[in-house]
């Protein structure tokens, strides 16, 4: 009886409270929820932006960007003979994209206006190449791969010479064609792969170091 009366006496409570009070509740109550469901929406769209950037940002710049060229320097910046490495911006990038977004190549000027731009990849499992002026060559830390100044193939792993971007010279600025990274359906500097031709002293001097010589008389036989 108890638990009765004490309901009917909050009803009765509620009842008598004036109209204004439970407008002014109502209304509260109904801005929190809209600005709630504002503030949900603003972070989601917030959080979807960067998705729908990745998802569809290549397909979008991908008309634009996929024939871009780029500028490596001037030409005065790379001496005759030498190779340099040299970083570009992929044109192919969104602002979140920091650092990833630079890419290394290396720069070879032949003479004059002739330059050589290779990939840092190497052509086995794409590790990146280093340049050693004192021996000419370059060579990946991974398999022992090497190549030529001229980016062909010396030996190790490697089938292929390194990757090769399509370059120009306009003005006194270098430029390569950077949307379109270099694969095996770009031209390339290549050559068969070696093969090693022994005559008779060479095939005996490599057995006698298959076969070591015994250090004391006794050992042999």
């Amino acid at each position: 009886m108890e638990t009765i009366e004490q309901g009917t006496q909050d009803t009765q409570t509620v009842r008598s409270e004036p109209e204004s009070v439970r407008s002014a509740k109502h209304s509260r109550r109904a801005f929190l929820f809209k600005l709630s469901l504002l503030v949900n929406g603003a972070v989601g769209a917030v959080l979807a932006v960067p998705i729908i950037g990745y998802l569809l940002g290549p397909a979008i710049k991908k008309g634009s960007n996929f024939d871009s060229w780029v500028s490596l320097g001037a030409v005065s910046d790379f001496p005759e003979g030498e190779t340099r490495l040299v970083n570009y911006r992929n044109p192919v990038t969104t602002l979140w994209d920091g650092q990833t977004g630079d890419v290394p190549c290396w720069v070879r000027r032949i003479s004059g206006t002739t330059f050589q731009v290779f990939a840092i990849n190497c052509a086995h499992l794409g590790c990146p190449v280093r340049w050693f002026a004192q021996s000419k060559l370059f060579l990946c830390p991974c398999h022992g791969g090497a190549y030529y100044a001229d980016g062909t193939r010396a030996s190790g792993p490697p089938e292929r010479g390194l990757f090769e971007y399509e370059y120009k010279v306009s003005g006194d600025r270098l430029m390569i064609l950077a949307g379109k990274m270099p694969t095996l359906a770009n031209e390339a500097s290549a050559r068969p792969p070696l093969t090693q031709i022994m005559g008779a002293d060479s095939a005996q001097r490599l057995r006698a170091l298959e076969r070591p010589e015994p250090r004391c008389g006794s050992c042999q036989g």
